[in-house]
Protein backbone atom coordinates (compact mmCIF):
# COMPACT_ATOMS: atom_id res chain seq x y z
CA UNK A 1 0.00 0.00 0.00
CA UNK A 2 1.44 3.48 -1.01
CA UNK A 3 2.14 6.00 1.73
CA UNK A 4 0.52 9.38 2.76
CA UNK A 5 2.03 11.98 1.40
CA UNK A 6 1.57 15.55 -0.64
CA UNK A 7 1.65 13.42 -3.58
CA UNK A 8 -1.31 11.02 -3.18
CA UNK A 9 -3.50 13.65 -1.76
CA UNK A 10 -6.18 14.11 -4.61
CA UNK A 11 -6.44 9.78 -4.19
CA UNK A 12 -8.03 9.94 -1.04
CA UNK A 13 -12.16 10.00 -0.64
CA UNK A 14 -13.41 13.33 -0.15
CA UNK A 15 -14.75 12.42 3.39
CA UNK A 16 -11.04 12.07 4.59
CA UNK A 17 -9.30 15.12 3.10
CA UNK A 18 -7.82 17.95 4.92
CA UNK A 19 -10.38 20.75 5.29
CA UNK A 20 -7.67 23.07 3.81
CA UNK A 21 -5.24 21.84 1.42
CA UNK A 22 -1.57 22.31 2.85
CA UNK A 23 0.26 23.34 0.21
CA UNK A 24 -1.10 26.81 0.53
CA UNK A 25 -0.83 27.09 4.12
CA UNK A 26 1.70 29.83 4.85
CA UNK A 27 3.47 28.79 8.00
CA UNK A 28 2.04 31.44 10.64
CA UNK A 29 2.46 29.06 13.75
CA UNK A 30 4.84 27.64 15.85
CA UNK A 31 3.79 24.60 18.34
CA UNK A 32 6.58 23.39 20.86
CA UNK A 33 5.95 19.59 21.62
CA UNK A 34 4.87 17.61 18.67
CA UNK A 35 2.91 15.48 20.46
CA UNK A 36 0.19 13.31 19.67
CA UNK A 37 -2.07 15.58 21.37
CA UNK A 38 -1.38 18.56 19.84
CA UNK A 39 -2.37 16.65 16.31
CA UNK A 40 -5.53 15.67 17.99
CA UNK A 41 -6.61 18.40 19.46
CA UNK A 42 -4.86 22.67 18.38
CA UNK A 43 -3.77 21.18 15.19
CA UNK A 44 -7.45 20.21 14.37
CA UNK A 45 -8.99 23.20 15.41
CA UNK A 46 -6.21 25.24 13.77
CA UNK A 47 -6.69 23.85 10.21
CA UNK A 48 -10.60 24.38 10.16
CA UNK A 49 -9.69 28.41 11.48
CA UNK A 50 -8.39 28.36 7.79
CA UNK A 51 -5.16 30.19 6.56
CA UNK A 52 -2.40 29.21 9.17
CA UNK A 53 0.04 26.61 9.10
CA UNK A 54 1.76 25.17 11.77
CA UNK A 55 5.54 24.74 11.91
CA UNK A 56 5.74 21.88 14.93
CA UNK A 57 8.97 21.61 16.59
CA UNK A 58 10.00 18.11 19.06
CA UNK A 59 12.13 18.98 21.97
CA UNK A 60 13.95 15.86 21.73
CA UNK A 61 12.12 12.95 19.67
CA UNK A 62 13.92 12.81 16.27
CA UNK A 63 11.60 9.47 15.30
CA UNK A 64 8.46 11.99 15.46
CA UNK A 65 9.74 13.95 13.16
CA UNK A 66 11.11 11.85 10.44
CA UNK A 67 7.77 10.02 10.25
CA UNK A 68 5.62 13.33 9.70
CA UNK A 69 8.47 14.54 7.29
CA UNK A 70 8.47 10.97 5.08
CA UNK A 71 4.47 12.01 4.62
CA UNK A 72 5.24 15.47 3.64
CA UNK A 73 3.98 16.59 7.57
CA UNK A 74 0.26 14.82 6.69
CA UNK A 75 -0.79 12.25 8.75
CA UNK A 76 -4.42 11.26 10.28
CA UNK A 77 -6.70 11.07 13.14
CA UNK A 78 -8.81 8.52 13.96
CA UNK A 79 -11.99 9.06 15.94
CA UNK A 80 -12.40 6.03 18.22
CA UNK A 81 -16.31 5.70 18.70
CA UNK A 82 -18.72 3.76 20.21
CA UNK A 83 -20.17 2.71 16.89
CA UNK A 84 -17.62 2.48 14.29
CA UNK A 85 -14.06 4.10 14.38
CA UNK A 86 -13.41 6.99 11.19
CA UNK A 87 -10.41 8.46 9.75
CA UNK A 88 -9.60 11.92 8.63
CA UNK A 89 -6.31 13.50 7.31
CA UNK A 90 -4.76 16.76 8.71
CA UNK A 91 -2.98 19.20 7.02
CA UNK A 92 -2.34 22.16 9.28
CA UNK A 93 1.07 21.07 10.37
CA UNK A 94 3.44 22.34 7.43
CA UNK A 95 7.05 22.05 8.83
CA UNK A 96 8.08 19.43 10.91
CA UNK A 97 11.07 20.33 13.05
CA UNK A 98 13.83 19.24 15.79
CA UNK A 99 14.25 21.80 18.74
CA UNK A 100 18.45 21.42 17.81
CA UNK A 101 18.96 19.71 14.62
CA UNK A 102 16.49 22.61 13.05
CA UNK A 103 17.98 25.56 15.49
CA UNK A 104 18.26 28.02 12.74
CA UNK A 105 15.02 27.35 10.92
CA UNK A 106 13.48 27.72 14.58
CA UNK A 107 15.37 30.87 15.33
CA UNK A 108 13.84 32.59 12.16
CA UNK A 109 10.77 31.09 12.66
CA UNK A 110 10.70 33.03 16.42
CA UNK A 111 11.51 36.14 15.15
CA UNK A 112 9.37 36.13 11.56
CA UNK A 113 6.67 39.02 12.33
CA UNK A 114 4.05 36.79 10.46
CA UNK A 115 4.51 34.07 13.39
CA UNK A 116 2.32 35.72 15.75
CA UNK A 117 1.11 32.20 17.54
CA UNK A 118 3.02 29.97 19.89
CA UNK A 119 1.24 26.81 21.38
CA UNK A 120 2.52 24.55 23.69
CA UNK A 121 1.87 21.34 24.70
CA UNK A 122 4.24 19.54 27.56
CA UNK A 123 4.20 18.03 30.90
CA UNK A 124 4.12 19.27 34.46
CA UNK A 125 7.60 18.13 35.25
CA UNK A 126 8.92 20.28 31.91
CA UNK A 127 7.62 23.22 33.48
CA UNK A 128 10.50 22.66 36.10
CA UNK A 129 8.17 24.35 38.85
CA UNK A 130 8.83 24.53 42.43
CA UNK A 131 7.32 22.23 44.62
CA UNK A 132 5.21 24.66 46.29
CA UNK A 133 4.49 26.14 42.80
CA UNK A 134 5.67 29.22 43.16
CA UNK A 135 7.90 29.94 40.26
CA UNK A 136 10.85 28.33 38.29
CA UNK A 137 12.72 25.84 40.41
CA UNK A 138 16.45 27.66 39.74
CA UNK A 139 18.18 24.29 41.71
CA UNK A 140 16.71 21.76 38.98
CA UNK A 141 19.87 20.50 37.23
CA UNK A 142 18.30 20.87 33.99
CA UNK A 143 17.35 24.95 34.66
CA UNK A 144 20.84 25.78 36.57
CA UNK A 145 22.66 24.22 32.83
CA UNK A 146 20.42 26.39 30.85
CA UNK A 147 20.64 29.66 32.86
CA UNK A 148 24.82 29.61 31.78
CA UNK A 149 24.23 28.15 28.65
CA UNK A 150 23.90 29.69 25.07
CA UNK A 151 21.51 26.91 24.37
CA UNK A 152 19.08 26.31 26.04
CA UNK A 153 17.74 22.23 26.29
CA UNK A 154 14.59 23.13 28.34
CA UNK A 155 10.98 24.28 27.46
CA UNK A 156 11.49 27.47 29.63
CA UNK A 157 14.65 28.17 28.66
CA UNK A 158 14.32 27.91 25.08
CA UNK A 159 10.75 29.84 25.45
CA UNK A 160 12.66 32.76 26.67
CA UNK A 161 15.39 32.71 24.39
CA UNK A 162 13.31 32.63 21.73
CA UNK A 163 10.85 35.68 22.79
CA UNK A 164 14.56 37.30 23.93
CA UNK A 165 15.53 37.20 20.68
CA UNK A 166 12.39 38.23 18.90
CA UNK A 167 12.37 41.25 21.33
CA UNK A 168 16.34 42.17 19.90
CA UNK A 169 15.30 41.89 16.54
CA UNK A 170 11.66 42.39 15.05
CA UNK A 171 9.90 43.08 18.65
CA UNK A 172 7.06 41.99 17.09
CA UNK A 173 3.76 41.37 19.09
CA UNK A 174 2.91 37.36 19.85
CA UNK A 175 1.12 35.36 21.45
CA UNK A 176 1.90 32.06 23.57
CA UNK A 177 -0.10 30.12 24.05
CA UNK A 178 -0.06 27.20 26.89
CA UNK A 179 -2.18 23.88 26.25
CA UNK A 180 -0.98 22.05 29.47
CA UNK A 181 -3.30 20.45 32.43
CA UNK A 182 -1.83 23.46 35.11
CA UNK A 183 -4.44 25.57 36.93
CA UNK A 184 -3.82 29.28 35.24
CA UNK A 185 -1.51 27.86 32.62
CA UNK A 186 -0.79 30.98 30.66
CA UNK A 187 -0.46 33.00 33.91
CA UNK A 188 1.96 30.12 35.07
CA UNK A 189 4.05 30.26 31.79
CA UNK A 190 4.44 34.01 31.62
CA UNK A 191 5.81 33.92 35.35
CA UNK A 192 8.43 30.87 34.83
CA UNK A 193 9.70 32.78 31.56
CA UNK A 194 9.89 36.48 33.94
CA UNK A 195 11.93 34.01 36.45
CA UNK A 196 14.20 32.31 34.05
CA UNK A 197 15.05 35.70 32.68
CA UNK A 198 15.62 37.95 35.62
CA UNK A 199 17.87 34.80 36.80
CA UNK A 200 19.60 34.69 33.69
CA UNK A 201 19.74 38.55 33.71
CA UNK A 202 21.29 38.79 30.31
CA UNK A 203 22.56 42.49 29.23
CA UNK A 204 18.63 44.09 28.33
CA UNK A 205 16.79 42.05 30.28
CA UNK A 206 14.98 45.01 31.91
CA UNK A 207 13.68 46.08 28.67
CA UNK A 208 12.87 42.80 27.62
CA UNK A 209 11.05 42.27 30.78
CA UNK A 210 8.63 45.52 30.14
CA UNK A 211 8.40 44.45 26.49
CA UNK A 212 6.86 41.07 27.69
CA UNK A 213 4.79 42.95 29.28
CA UNK A 214 2.95 44.88 26.51
CA UNK A 215 3.88 43.02 23.44
CA UNK A 216 3.17 39.37 24.45
CA UNK A 217 -0.01 37.56 25.60
CA UNK A 218 0.16 34.29 27.88
CA UNK A 219 -3.56 33.15 27.84
CA UNK A 220 -4.94 30.78 29.84
CA UNK A 221 -6.50 27.94 28.31
CA UNK A 222 -8.37 24.55 28.79
CA UNK A 223 -7.76 22.01 26.73
CA UNK A 224 -9.09 18.61 26.72
CA UNK A 225 -9.70 15.43 24.61
CA UNK A 226 -8.25 11.50 25.51
CA UNK A 227 -5.63 10.85 23.18
CA UNK A 228 -4.79 7.06 23.89
CA UNK A 229 -1.05 5.94 22.35
CA UNK A 230 -1.85 4.50 18.57
CA UNK A 231 -2.35 0.69 17.99
CA UNK A 232 -1.98 -1.07 15.14
CA UNK A 233 -6.25 -1.16 15.18
CA UNK A 234 -6.29 2.40 15.01
CA UNK A 235 -3.11 2.17 11.60
CA UNK A 236 -5.20 -0.37 10.16
CA UNK A 237 -8.48 1.69 10.47
CA UNK A 238 -6.62 4.29 8.70
CA UNK A 239 -5.42 2.05 6.32
CA UNK A 240 -8.97 1.07 5.18
CA UNK A 241 -10.69 4.86 5.50
CA UNK A 242 -7.52 6.34 3.28
CA UNK A 243 -6.48 3.41 0.65
CA UNK A 244 -3.37 4.52 1.89
CA UNK A 245 -0.46 3.83 4.82
CA UNK A 246 -0.44 6.20 7.24
CA UNK A 247 2.87 5.49 9.68
CA UNK A 248 2.19 8.94 11.73
CA UNK A 249 -1.63 8.66 12.63
CA UNK A 250 -3.11 9.16 15.92
CA UNK A 251 -6.26 8.70 17.69
CA UNK A 252 -8.85 10.32 20.04
CA UNK A 253 -12.06 9.79 21.67
CA UNK A 254 -14.90 11.35 19.64
CA UNK A 255 -14.91 14.42 22.20
CA UNK A 256 -12.74 17.55 22.10
CA UNK A 257 -13.24 20.86 24.19
CA UNK A 258 -10.96 23.73 23.70
CA UNK A 259 -11.35 27.47 26.06
CA UNK A 260 -9.03 29.94 25.78
CA UNK A 261 -8.92 33.38 27.39
CA UNK A 262 -9.88 36.09 24.93
CA UNK A 263 -6.76 37.96 26.09
CA UNK A 264 -4.64 38.26 22.96
CA UNK A 265 -1.97 40.90 21.73
CA UNK A 266 -1.64 39.55 17.95
CA UNK A 267 -3.20 38.25 15.10
CA UNK A 268 -4.51 34.12 15.90
CA UNK A 269 -6.68 31.43 14.26
CA UNK A 270 -10.46 31.61 14.19
CA UNK A 271 -10.61 28.61 16.69
CA UNK A 272 -13.60 29.28 17.53
CA UNK A 273 -15.07 28.25 13.81
CA UNK A 274 -14.39 25.10 14.82
CA UNK A 275 -15.94 25.14 18.12
CA UNK A 276 -13.50 26.47 20.40
CA UNK A 277 -15.13 29.16 23.23
CA UNK A 278 -13.25 32.56 23.47
CA UNK A 279 -14.24 33.86 27.24
CA UNK A 280 -13.32 36.34 29.58
CA UNK A 281 -12.24 33.88 32.31
CA UNK A 282 -11.17 30.62 31.85
CA UNK A 283 -10.95 29.71 35.73
CA UNK A 284 -14.49 27.99 36.23
CA UNK A 285 -13.61 25.58 33.26
CA UNK A 286 -10.17 25.15 34.32
CA UNK A 287 -10.95 24.32 37.97
CA UNK A 288 -14.19 21.92 37.27
CA UNK A 289 -11.30 20.13 34.51
CA UNK A 290 -8.90 19.59 36.93
CA UNK A 291 -10.71 18.98 39.51
CA UNK A 292 -13.11 16.59 38.20
CA UNK A 293 -11.98 15.06 34.65
CA UNK A 294 -8.47 14.85 35.93
CA UNK A 295 -9.03 14.51 39.66
CA UNK A 296 -11.44 11.33 38.90
CA UNK A 297 -9.24 9.98 36.22
CA UNK A 298 -5.67 10.23 38.34
CA UNK A 299 -8.08 8.70 41.22
CA UNK A 300 -9.68 5.74 39.32
CA UNK A 301 -5.51 5.35 37.89
CA UNK A 302 -4.64 4.80 41.52
CA UNK A 303 -7.47 2.68 42.47
CA UNK A 304 -8.30 0.38 39.34
CA UNK A 305 -4.33 -0.92 39.58
CA UNK A 306 -4.89 -1.57 43.40
CA UNK A 307 -7.88 -3.78 42.08
CA UNK A 308 -6.04 -5.02 39.53
CA UNK A 309 -7.30 -3.26 36.20
CA UNK A 310 -5.40 -1.91 33.38
CA UNK A 311 -7.48 0.48 32.00
CA UNK A 312 -10.04 3.44 32.46
CA UNK A 313 -12.64 1.38 30.89
CA UNK A 314 -11.97 -1.92 32.81
CA UNK A 315 -12.33 -0.05 36.05
CA UNK A 316 -15.80 2.01 34.86
CA UNK A 317 -16.98 -2.20 34.42
CA UNK A 318 -16.44 -3.05 37.75
CA UNK A 319 -18.55 -2.65 40.51
CA UNK A 320 -17.62 0.19 42.14
CA UNK A 321 -16.33 2.45 39.02
CA UNK A 322 -19.07 3.94 38.09
CA UNK A 323 -20.68 4.91 41.48
CA UNK A 324 -17.43 6.05 41.95
CA UNK A 325 -17.09 9.05 39.32
CA UNK A 326 -20.35 9.81 40.62
CA UNK A 327 -19.50 10.50 44.33
CA UNK A 328 -16.37 12.05 43.22
CA UNK A 329 -17.93 14.62 41.38
CA UNK A 330 -20.60 15.44 43.89
CA UNK A 331 -18.11 15.62 46.55
CA UNK A 332 -15.88 18.14 44.38
CA UNK A 333 -18.47 19.90 43.21
CA UNK A 334 -19.01 22.52 46.44
CA UNK A 335 -15.52 23.52 45.94
CA UNK A 336 -16.02 24.85 42.07
CA UNK A 337 -16.28 28.28 41.16
CA UNK A 338 -19.49 29.40 39.70
CA UNK A 339 -19.92 30.09 35.91
CA UNK A 340 -18.41 26.60 34.81
CA UNK A 341 -19.99 23.44 33.34
CA UNK A 342 -22.71 21.84 35.39
CA UNK A 343 -21.22 19.29 37.86
CA UNK A 344 -24.30 16.79 37.49
CA UNK A 345 -23.86 17.05 33.61
CA UNK A 346 -20.06 16.54 33.56
CA UNK A 347 -20.37 13.79 35.40
CA UNK A 348 -22.47 12.10 33.30
CA UNK A 349 -20.55 13.05 30.25
CA UNK A 350 -17.55 11.70 32.11
CA UNK A 351 -18.94 7.97 33.01
CA UNK A 352 -20.08 8.32 29.01
CA UNK A 353 -16.15 9.04 28.33
CA UNK A 354 -14.51 6.45 30.50
CA UNK A 355 -16.69 4.02 29.28
CA UNK A 356 -16.41 4.02 25.54
CA UNK A 357 -15.33 0.71 25.07
CA UNK A 358 -12.74 2.31 21.82
CA UNK A 359 -10.42 3.98 23.82
CA UNK A 360 -8.29 1.98 25.73
CA UNK A 361 -6.23 4.56 28.00
CA UNK A 362 -3.64 2.68 30.44
CA UNK A 363 -3.62 3.35 34.09
CA UNK A 364 -0.10 3.19 33.62
CA UNK A 365 0.03 6.15 31.97
CA UNK A 366 -2.32 7.75 33.48
CA UNK A 367 -0.79 7.53 37.05
CA UNK A 368 2.71 8.57 36.14
CA UNK A 369 3.75 11.62 37.28
CA UNK A 370 1.65 11.70 40.01
CA UNK A 371 3.42 13.71 42.32
CA UNK A 372 3.50 16.69 40.31
CA UNK A 373 -0.32 15.91 39.58
CA UNK A 374 -1.74 15.12 42.84
CA UNK A 375 -1.27 19.12 44.08
CA UNK A 376 -2.88 20.20 40.98
CA UNK A 377 -5.69 17.70 40.96
CA UNK A 378 -6.78 17.03 44.90
CA UNK A 379 -5.28 18.98 47.75
CA UNK A 380 -7.24 22.11 47.38
CA UNK A 381 -10.49 20.77 47.63
CA UNK A 382 -9.08 18.69 50.58
CA UNK A 383 -7.86 21.81 52.08
CA UNK A 384 -11.78 23.47 51.49
CA UNK A 385 -13.70 20.42 52.62
CA UNK A 386 -14.42 19.85 56.33
CA UNK A 387 -14.38 15.54 55.43
CA UNK A 388 -13.77 14.54 52.00
CA UNK A 389 -13.99 10.57 51.98
CA UNK A 390 -13.60 9.86 48.34
CA UNK A 391 -10.51 12.20 48.10
CA UNK A 392 -9.36 10.48 51.06
CA UNK A 393 -9.73 7.00 49.40
CA UNK A 394 -7.93 8.51 46.11
CA UNK A 395 -5.21 9.91 48.38
CA UNK A 396 -4.78 6.39 49.40
CA UNK A 397 -4.83 5.18 45.95
CA UNK A 398 -2.03 7.28 45.70
CA UNK A 399 0.03 6.52 48.69
CA UNK A 400 -0.70 2.70 47.74
CA UNK A 401 0.98 3.19 44.56
CA UNK A 402 4.49 4.99 45.92
CA UNK A 403 4.84 1.73 47.12
CA UNK A 404 8.70 0.09 45.73
CA UNK A 405 8.72 -3.00 44.94
CA UNK A 406 11.14 -5.80 45.08
CA UNK A 407 12.97 -3.70 42.56
CA UNK A 408 12.65 -0.43 44.30
CA UNK A 409 10.86 1.11 41.40
CA UNK A 410 7.25 1.37 41.65
CA UNK A 411 4.43 -1.28 42.19
CA UNK A 412 1.74 -0.93 39.72
CA UNK A 413 4.67 0.65 36.94
CA UNK A 414 4.31 4.23 36.64
CA UNK A 415 7.03 6.66 36.66
CA UNK A 416 7.61 9.75 38.52
CA UNK A 417 10.31 12.59 38.73
CA UNK A 418 10.27 11.79 42.12
CA UNK A 419 10.05 8.13 42.58
CA UNK A 420 13.46 7.60 44.63
CA UNK A 421 12.24 9.89 47.17
CA UNK A 422 8.61 8.52 47.33
CA UNK A 423 10.54 5.15 47.81
CA UNK A 424 12.51 6.37 50.54
CA UNK A 425 9.42 7.42 52.00
CA UNK A 426 8.87 3.51 52.86
CA UNK A 427 12.01 2.57 53.76
CA UNK A 428 11.65 2.18 57.44
CA UNK A 429 8.22 1.40 57.23
CA UNK A 430 6.70 3.73 59.41
CA UNK A 431 3.16 3.73 60.82
CA UNK A 432 0.58 4.62 58.07
CA UNK A 433 -0.29 8.31 59.10
CA UNK A 434 3.32 8.70 59.33
CA UNK A 435 3.81 7.69 55.99
CA UNK A 436 0.70 10.02 54.88
CA UNK A 437 2.74 12.49 56.21
CA UNK A 438 5.64 12.22 54.77
CA UNK A 439 4.43 11.75 51.13
CA UNK A 440 2.09 15.15 51.08
CA UNK A 441 5.29 17.12 52.72
CA UNK A 442 7.30 15.97 49.77
CA UNK A 443 4.79 17.12 47.51
CA UNK A 444 4.60 20.43 48.85
CA UNK A 445 1.67 20.10 51.39
CA UNK A 446 3.01 20.23 54.99
CA UNK A 447 -0.66 21.93 56.00
CA UNK A 448 -2.15 18.46 54.85
CA UNK A 449 0.70 16.83 56.51
CA UNK A 450 -0.27 18.13 59.97
CA UNK A 451 -3.79 17.76 59.82
CA UNK A 452 -3.60 14.14 61.59
CA UNK A 453 -7.83 13.52 61.08
CA UNK A 454 -6.80 13.27 57.33
CA UNK A 455 -3.74 11.07 57.52
CA UNK A 456 -5.39 8.94 59.77
CA UNK A 457 -8.88 8.76 57.79
CA UNK A 458 -6.41 7.85 54.38
CA UNK A 459 -3.74 5.43 56.68
CA UNK A 460 -7.18 3.49 57.57
CA UNK A 461 -7.87 2.91 53.84
CA UNK A 462 -4.56 0.99 52.98
CA UNK A 463 -5.10 -2.19 54.35
CA UNK A 464 -7.89 -3.15 52.28
CA UNK A 465 -6.52 -1.01 49.20
CA UNK A 466 -3.48 -3.37 49.92
CA UNK A 467 -6.18 -6.55 49.22
CA UNK A 468 -7.03 -4.82 46.23
CA UNK A 469 -10.70 -3.90 47.38
CA UNK A 470 -11.93 -0.52 46.61
CA UNK A 471 -14.66 0.42 49.41
CA UNK A 472 -16.36 3.78 50.35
Amino acid sequence: MDRLGLAALDRLPAHARPAADPRELPTRALHLGLGAFHRAHQAVYTEHAGGWGIAAIAPRSRDVVAALRAQDCLYSVVERSPERPSARVVGSITEALHATDDADRVRALLTAPETSVITLTVTEKAHHRRADGRGLDLAAPEIAADLTSPAPSTVVGRLAAGLALRHRTTGAPVNVVSCDNIADNGAVLAGLVRDYAEAANRPGTAAFLAWLDTAVAFPSTVVDRIVPATTEDDRATAARALGLRDEATVAGEPYRQWVLQDAFTADRPAWERDGALLVPDVRPYQVTKLRLLNGSHSALAHLGAAAGCTTIREVLHTAWGERFVRAFCAEVAPTLPEGGPDPAGYADDLVTRFRNPAVRHLLRQIGSDSSLKVPERWLDPLRALDRAPLLELALAGWVASTRPGDDDLPVHGTTDPLSDELAACWHDRPAHPELVARLLRLVGAPDLAERTDLTTAVAQRLPALRAGRVEF
